[in-house]
């Protein structure tokens, strides 16, 4: 480990505010945050059962760059594998979903059954004679789900799934429409030219003054906290104010909330490291990213209904997801540009600050005002533990 630390140096600034540049573009640092991170004592979301609602049904995802497998299985169990073959290592799966009742390795045939189990392993006579098929099956994950939302981790020593998400719950809860019962609209995934950390930086403070939608719209926001966990989730829940119609949309139930009793609002959870589920007005929409490179995310923006709806409803809620929250939505427009420009004027020399509702240190879970960025200093802290960075 003091060899590690010698030869591995990342000059950390012993301010509290304050962010050293070169982390969002070291590959050094990259491959660090691969293993500690996103192999490390983390819960990764994979998917929602909304995505896999049949048995059989399967789908691909990933946790950093490692590729995993999402199967219901026929007993009814969902289960995230390792996707690659135990035998050579193999990838098994390529496609983004689909249904199977078995699996099959391209390469040497091998068949395993959609719980997981080796099946059949083609010249198996030729084996040594302490081969035996039930210690060949897929490598299973640690999972664990929250109302239909499956989270999976590399690391046996991750706390309870309930422990990590603390404080963000019912926050997720109403995001998840209370019941998790969600059906699948569709995807809309995008590749950003920035680091992961960039496009999962974002605070309240950005939101009034980069989006100009906000303005054309004539929306203002009511009264919201933000709430920060020891685990460096943030989750925001922020009345909206209904829309004058004011000429800038030729058709206004774009932006309407059903029902007239209902109050429209705005629930944005941020999971740590790299996953966004929001709730504003009738969306229902989970973020999924992973990282490619120090230089580029993917993000997979994958948009529900309820299990209730009607086809009314349904088609407001399609219609809403990806015109206001897609990646060139009305509302998120202007962030795969930002997220951009960040990566490139991070790559100099210095450092990033914190100004906004920074004062001083913050001790989490904690409250927090809803266009502060002081709560994103939690998150950097959680960060910096994990990589064993040290302060100047």
């Amino acid at each position: 480990m003091q060899r590690e630390q010698d030869a591995f140096r990342v000059n950390w600034p012993g301010a509290y505010a304050a962010i050293p540049k070169d982390i969002f573009y070291r590959d050094d640092v990259y491959q660090r945050e691969l293993n500690r991170i996103f192999g490390g004592p983390e819960w990764h979301p994979v998917a929602h059962r909304g995505e896999v609602p049949e048995r059989g049904d399967f789908k691909s995802a990933r946790i950093g760059e490692a590729r995993v497998l999402v199967v219901h299985g026929d007993d009814g169990e969902i289960r995230v594998f390792v996707n690659s073959c135990p035998h050579r290592g193999t990838e098994l799966v390529t496609c983004a979903r689909g249904n199977a009742g078995e699996i099959e390795c391209p390469y040497h045939r091998w068949l395993f059954d959609n719980r997981g189990n080796l099946m059949n392993a083609p010249g198996s006579d030729h084996f040594p004679e302490s081969f035996r098929k039930e210690d060949f099956g897929l490598r299973s994950l640690r999972s664990a789900e929250f109302l239909g939302l499956i989270f999976a981790t590399f690391d046996a020593a991750a706390p309870t799934l309930d422990s990590y998400l603390g404080d963000v719950r019912p926050y997720l809860e109403t995001a998840l429409h209370k019941d998790g019962r969600l059906n699948l609209l569709g995807y809309q995934k995008v590749v950003f030219a920035s680091n992961w950390k960039e496009y999962n930086d974002q605070e309240g403070y950005h939101a009034p003054l980069l989006h100009r939608a906000f303005r054309l719209l004539g929306w203002q926001g009511g009264q919201g906290t933000r709430c920060v966990t020891e685990y460096g989730h943030m989750a925001v829940d922020a009345e909206l104010q209904r829309m004058a119609n004011i000429g800038f949309l030729h058709d206004a139930s774009l932006v309407e909330v059903s029902g007239s009793n209902v109050k429209p609002r705005s629930v944005v959870i941020t999971l740590f490291p790299l996953t966004q589920v929001l709730k504003h007005l009738d969306v229902h929409t989970i973020r999924f990213a992973h990282p490619l490179s120090p230089h580029e995310t993917e993000v997979h923006y994958t948009y529900f209904c309820h299990a209730d709806d009607d086809e009314e409803m349904v088609r407001h809620r399609l219609r809403q997801s990806s015109n206001l929250l897609g990646p060139s939505g009305l509302i998120s427009l202007e962030d795969g540009a930002v997220f951009n420009r960040l990566h490139k004027g991070l790559m100099t020399p210095g450092t990033i600050a914190f100004h906004r509702g920074v004062n001083g240190r913050l001790t989490p879970p904690c409250v927090i005002g809803q266009n502060d960025e002081a709560g994103n200093l939690v998150k950097w802290e959680r960060y910096r533990d994990l990589m064993d960075f040290e302060r100047d």
